[in-house]
């Protein structure tokens, strides 16, 4: 039983019951299985195989019979055991069939035996469960585990099962957990002890829990889980921040214990374990069609041979001598020997449908995939990491892209946030000293390639790890391991920190709020950096466990702060100089920065970061004096878990929330601890704060926003403090209607400032998150608390019931302030989007960020121009929706006249979204996106960038890609044809449900515009040929039966019929799919335009397949009656007729393939070459070695007689030339007179470099005349530059591309 089949029993199994029940298997340890309480569950061993050792065969069999090809040959293979109807000898009629089911099984068995070599090896890992008659964790493996069982696990250790967390080493019940191996992502993820099982005073008893576990049903979301844990009555809720996932690692903590509630098959982890999706190209669909056309040609002609015979057997008065009778001695009728005829043709002419072209095309595809993963231009040395090609059987599908549908936000930004300025109360501070930083850090990136390649070999300019880290051997450790020293399998080497590079983490306070921070009233502004430091869900990590990037190397044990490296520059005449130098050349030119900044230690001055006074430090805070704030921070911190502050490191789940982290310790709100209990903050003048976490509202994407609640040390109000969009703050605020005096003054003119600066914040492209706060009473939170509980302990709706508790505290808001957050554009975004436009792809952009953000961005990556007409939809009525969709659409021309003017932009806010995707005005929608050379969907939800790409795919029947890096583009990227995963910054969810994984956008040019456009040709080139190559020489046997009566006599030998396919001629065809290269990957990627053949199926069209369909059987009349009318009135046999006949039917169609091949390496010779000689060296043994083979007549010594005669090597050669000359002379003609764009091209290619780039920089600069002037954007094409490349013309062609 496979595991998938597992799953779908196991549901029916649960079906009937809406909930699961567990309790403790160890009051009935010892006991038989049926009598165990948790029977029903699945056990933890896994089982991934798809077969078993006495099930492969008939499984095997059955799943490779699902391709009808392989039946129909089996068919035919059956049909020749008949005697009135068989072709040959049965036994060699299955040859062939048997050895692509052989090849294709073995190719199975090999995949599916490394499957089970991995589940032995995993289900025989060791942990530690608890064992009642030894009183103590001993050792088993993971099959061993059972619903019910108490597992522990150890730090670095993998989880086995899905656990229920009831106990950690940690004090504060809390165990810190990696997810890495589930969906990528490198930030820790923190896990809660049940509560009411965090007791600390006593080692964790198993044989006292005497509850029973009640939860939902398995499931495959990772993020929920709900259910409750009875004992005495009382219940007690708990959720996915108690549950311990299987496959993930647990760190940080030296054990933590629980009880297994899911296992084996039954986990989240396994029921989310898809196998990647298997979908159908558009070429292999094609095809199909090709096949059922090459099936109707074979009835025909069987259908011919079938009449032929009957009419020649009615032509005799009487029964010929050498007619041979029935075992009855009667005849059989010219009827039914024609129907005979008819199945004995089918048999003979089998190969008319290529049984091997399948198994060629995944070869092919396979090669295909090897060179793309290989590709030294697709790899990315930051990350250590390649193209990924999951999904082997749409290769080709890359080259016919007509919809690109990305997101923005790790897509085309680097996903790495960078404070960069806030308001606070109304007033906003621009950190500019912060924005010069950045600004310099940005223009050593930008500068030219000769600088990036030195200045990317120093160390940071600007470095806080260096001073923090110190010496390299200083903070060298090992992970923590188990005082039992076993043989167990534990997880590798913790993986990078993520969000932690200096870009991110390094901010320079602005001076203005430094100074506003030191006065009197400065109470708002320190509650707004407070609110930013807590209200998060930011793990803090210590140094002994903080886990360093792999590839960081130091190269300097002395650093400094962002603060001195500032005051030193500054500081300095001739360094200022050379950076305000730099800031203009980046405003202007970009120009280069050669020359690194040196700074000086000794007599750089100290900056201090000021000190505070005020309600907020409480009343025994320490004097304001440099000894005591440099004791401050150097000292350790209070806490069990307490480090020094440049010890350090945060574990964010999101890069927002480390940039905020970062700011907030930037302006001394440093965040020392978190628990599930208490939150603790050092203040500037370095007194630490404890706060009691009471609650933690969790962020979600229909609230869009989170909070915290927390009781204050000293005044023991309860605040909650909250974050988020603004639309979900904004709206949350306070009533500010009640006293007019009060809102003209106070949260009015605050409300209306805010959302001033946040308006600004969007349009710069940065962004934004609001901040507030709320004053609780007692009684108020008492009340919600009670309402907290019953919604927690819930199963049914327990998300709905906690959303509303949550909208019911989050009201009344008193607005602190925003933040602005720069998100960066990655490398070459521009320049990709630009070249995959003039490649003819449409590019949408759908992202949850605001529609002012948005816009932004995509006037930066080149996605609208200021050029365009612009369209905005941004309501949330349906019938201006309707009206604004009617009247755009009568404004714009039928002729698209308009678009030749002006291109025209979509911009619509998710709402309105919501709106066009009805089925009513869904026509409409289309009908103008197809008016738009760009789309961008702002505010959208996962669920609505899937329905777009659906909708687009299905109304427009193009081909669709979808693009992006977060589990919200997961719906996306499956509903487009080829999916593509981005491996950035939020985790592995986008790059598991890919097609294609890459780990920059850039990379998403040569994937398109040279792989794509690859593999499309070479695989439409080579199935063209497989359906000629078949046709041609089948005629062959088709044609000699004018000659014999039409009585399905063959003049060639089968075993040398057989050989033709599977030897002589199978492997060119695959090194052509795989090698041929029509045109370079540097004029794919210099002329875009050439990628356009693709999107209208420019290679593999009808009539180039009924062309090739004609041409085969042109050569095939060559190849047969050239030979026939040499011999013809001479002595010999049907097989010495045969000889020459077969030979220069090879030597045509391998000569045939020669002229296609547009690029010849060693590898296309040896093959070509190697194929004839091989021809030759069997078809000696065979005439050698077969004294006997095939009686009455046989084959043997016949080809060294053959070879030993001059008329056999003039036949040859003349019937090759005569076979080929049409086909030869049609290239001349297209390579004279009827250049191609991809002949062009590949003449441009061949020119020396200085006159081909001195080409290529006219085409652009007569391409963006053209753009200049759009009455001219026909068509601009230079002609004849092979014969002059040195003065190329604007002579207009036809065509609108190269």
């Amino acid at each position: 039983m496979t595991w998938t089949s597992w799953c779908c029993w196991t549901k029916w199994r649960d079906s009937g019951e809406s909930e699961r029940k567990l309790v403790s298997n160890l009051p009935y340890e010892g006991l038989k299985p049926q009598n165990q309480p948790n029977r029903r569950y699945a056990g933890n061993a896994i089982k991934t195989t798809k077969y078993s050792f006495w099930s492969f065969i008939p499984m095997n069999l059955f799943e490779q019979f699902h391709r009808w090809a392989n039946l129909y040959f089996v068919g035919i293979a059956a049909l020749n055991f008949v005697p009135a109807v068989n072709a040959f000898q049965p036994q060699v009629a299955l040859i062939p069939i048997c050895v692509i089911l052989s090849l294709t099984a073995i190719k199975d068995a090999w995949e599916d035996f490394r499957r089970y070599q991995s589940d032995r090896q995993l289900n025989s890992t060791l942990c530690l469960i608890y064992s009642r008659s030894q009183r103590s964790f001993v050792e088993r493996r993971w099959k061993d585990v059972r619903v019910g069982d108490f597992v522990r696990v150890l730090s670095n250790e993998i989880i086995p099962a899905d656990i229920l967390l009831l106990h950690t080493s940690d004090p504060n019940g809390v165990c810190h957990m990696e997810t890495a191996n589930l969906d990528g992502e490198t930030n820790l993820k923190q896990r809660k002890v049940v509560p009411g099982f965090s007791s600390t005073n006593s080692p964790f008893e198993p044989l006292n829990f005497n509850g029973v576990v009640v939860c939902e049903k398995p499931n495959d979301d990772l993020n929920h889980f709900n259910g409750f844990l009875e004992k005495d009555r009382r219940k007690t809720g708990f959720g996915i921040e108690n549950l311990l996932l299987r496959g993930c690692t647990v760190r940080n903590t030296a054990d933590a214990s629980g009880i297994v509630v899911y296992a084996g098959h039954e986990t989240k982890s396994m029921l989310n374990n898809n196998r990647p999706r298997s979908k159908r190209s558009k070429l292999e669909k094609k095809m199909n069609t090709e096949v059922l056309f090459c099936v109707l040609l074979l009835i025909c002609m069987c259908l011919i041979v079938a009449v032929g015979h009957t009419i020649w057997l009615q032509t005799f008065s009487s029964v010929p001598i050498y007619f041979v009778p029935n075992s009855d001695g009667t005849f059989t009728s010219a009827v039914l020997s024609g129907v005979f005829m008819f199945l004995t043709m089918i048999i003979l002419l089998q190969v008319m449908i290529p049984i091997s072209l399948y198994l060629s095309i995944e070869l092919v595809k396979i090669g295909q995939v090897f060179f793309i993963t290989q590709d030294v231009d697709l790899y990315d040395e930051e990350k250590d990491t390649r193209v990924q090609c999951r999904a082997l059987n749409i290769t080709e599908d890359l080259g016919q892209i007509q919809y690109i549908f990305s997101d923005k936000t790790g897509t085309l930004t680097e996903n790495k946030m960078v404070f960069r300025r806030c308001t606070i109360v109304g007033t906003e501070f621009p950190h500019e000293e912060n924005a010069v930083r950045l600004a310099f850090l940005a223009g050593e990136m930008d500068t030219d390639e000769e600088v990036i390649y030195h200045q990317n070999r120093r160390p940071p300019l600007f470095s806080l790890e260096e001073a923090q880290d110190g010496p390299v051997g200083a903070n060298a450790h090992s992970p923590g391991h188990s005082s039992l020293h076993r043989p167990r399998v534990t997880a590798g080497a913790p993986s990078s920190r993520a969000f932690s590079s200096p870009l991110e983490t390094e901010v320079i306070p602005d001076h203005t709020l430094l100074q506003l921070m030191e006065e009197e009233e400065a109470k708002p502004y320190l509650e707004f950096f407070l609110a930013m430091a807590i209200c998060n869900t930011v793990v803090v990590s210590t140094e002994t466990a903080r886990r360093q990037r792999a590839n960081e190397r130091r190269n300097s044990s002395i650093s400094w702060s962002p603060l001195e490296c500032l005051e030193v520059l500054f500081g300095r005449g001739t360094c200022f100089q050379r950076l305000s130098a730099s800031l203009k050349n980046i405003t202007h030119k970009r120009g280069s920065l050669t020359e690194p900044i040196h700074m000086d230690l000794t007599d750089s001055p100290v900056y201090d970061v000021p000190t505070f006074s005020g309600s907020m430090a409480g009343p025994n805070e320490a004097d304001n004096s440099p000894s005591n704030r440099r004791a401050a921070t150097g000292g350790a911190r209070t806490g069990s878990s307490s480090v020094a502050p440049e010890e350090v490191c945060y574990e964010a789940q999101s890069p927002d929330e480390a940039a905020l982290v970062h700011a907030a310790k930037a302006y001394g709100f440093t965040l020392l601890e978190r628990t599930p209990d208490h939150v603790t903050v050092r203040l500037p003048r370095g007194k630490v704060l404890e706060f009691k976490v009471l609650d933690v509202l969790t962020f979600d994407s229909i609230r869009r926003r989170m909070s915290i609640i927390v009781r204050h040390p000293h005044s023991k109000e309860i605040i909650m403090y909250t974050k988020g969009a603004d639309s979900g703050i904004m709206e949350r605020l306070q009533n500010i209607f009640e006293d007019r005096r009060r809102v003209e003054s106070q949260s009015r003119d605050i409300a209306n400032k805010t959302q001033t600066d946040l308006d600004m914040y969007a349009k710069d492209g940065l962004r934004t998150l609001c901040f507030a706060k709320k004053v609780v009473s007692e009684q108020v939170y008492m009340a919600w608390q009670v309402k907290r509980q019953e919604a927690m302990s819930a199963i049914s709706r327990k998300e709905e019931l906690l959303m509303d508790t949550a909208d019911d505290m989050e009201n009344n808001l008193t607005l602190l302030g925003a933040t602005g957050i720069e998100d960066r554009l990655q490398e070459n975004v521009p320049e990709t989007i630009q070249a995959l436009r003039e490649a003819g792809i449409q590019v949408w952009v759908l992202t949850g960020d605001k529609l002012e953000t948005a816009v932004n961005i995509a006037y930066s990556c080149k996605l609208l121009d200021q050029k365009d007409l612009v369209f905005t939809f941004n309501t949330e009525n349906k019938g201006v929706c309707k009206t604004m969709l009617n009247g755009i659409l009568q404004e714009l021309p039928q002729d698209g006249s308009l678009e030749r003017e002006a291109s025209i932009g979509l911009v619509i806010d998710g709402r309105t979204l919501s709106l066009l995707l009805d089925d009513d005005l869904q026509m409409q929608f289309v009908q103008l996106c197809t008016h738009c050379r760009s789309v961008l969907c702002c505010r959208a939800t996962p669920l609505q960038k899937s329905r777009v790409v659906t909708l687009l795919r299905c109304r427009l029947k193009v081909m669709t890609l979808a693009i992006g890096d977060g589990a919200n583009d997961v719906n996306m990227i499956q509903a487009a044809d080829v999916g593509v995963g981005i491996s950035g910054q939020e985790g592995m969810q986008a790059v598991m449900a890919s097609d294609f994984a890459i780990s920059r956008f850039k990379h998403l040019k040569k994937l398109l515009l040279v792989h794509g456009h690859w593999c499309y040709t070479r695989l439409t080139n080579m199935i063209i040929y497989f359906f000629y190559k078949n046709v041609a020489y089948v005629n062959l046997l088709f044609w000699y039966q004018f000659f014999c009566g039409f009585s399905g006599t063959a003049m060639i030998d089968y075993w040398f019929m057989i050989f033709f396919n599977l030897i002589f001629t199978s492997t060119p065809p695959i090194m052509f799919g795989i090698m041929d290269r029509e045109v370079s990957a540097y004029m794919l990627l210099q002329l875009p335009e050439l990628y356009k053949r693709g999107q209208h199926a420019g290679g593999y069209r009808r009539s180039t397949f009924w062309i090739a369909i004609l041409d085969a059987f042109y050569q095939s009349l060559v190849c047969f009656f050239v030979p026939y009318w040499t011999y013809a009135g001479s002595d010999i046999d049907i097989f010495t007729l045969g000889i020459p006949m077969n030979t220069v039917s090879l030597f045509t169609i391998i000569l045939h393939l020669a002229i296609e091949i547009k690029s010849w390496t060693v590898v296309h010779w040896v093959i070509m070459v190697g194929s004839v000689i091989v021809y030759f060296v069997v078809s000696l043994a065979f005439s050698a070695l077969c004294v006997s083979c095939n009686p009455p007549s046989d084959p043997y010594w016949l080809v060294q007689e053959q070879v030993a005669d001059p008329m056999f090597y003039l036949v040859c050669i003349l019937t090759t030339v005569v076979a080929l000359l049409p086909r030869y002379t049609l290239h001349a003609l297209r390579g004279t007179l009827v250049l191609s764009d991809h002949l062009k091209a590949r003449q441009i290619d061949q020119l020396p470099s200085h006159h081909r780039d001195r080409w290529l920089r006219e085409w652009r600069s007569l391409k963006e005349l053209c753009a200049s002037f759009p009455s001219m954007s026909s068509s601009t094409v230079p002609q004849d530059t092979a014969q002059s490349p040195s003065t190329p013309t604007a002579q207009l062609s036809s065509s609108t591309r190269i």
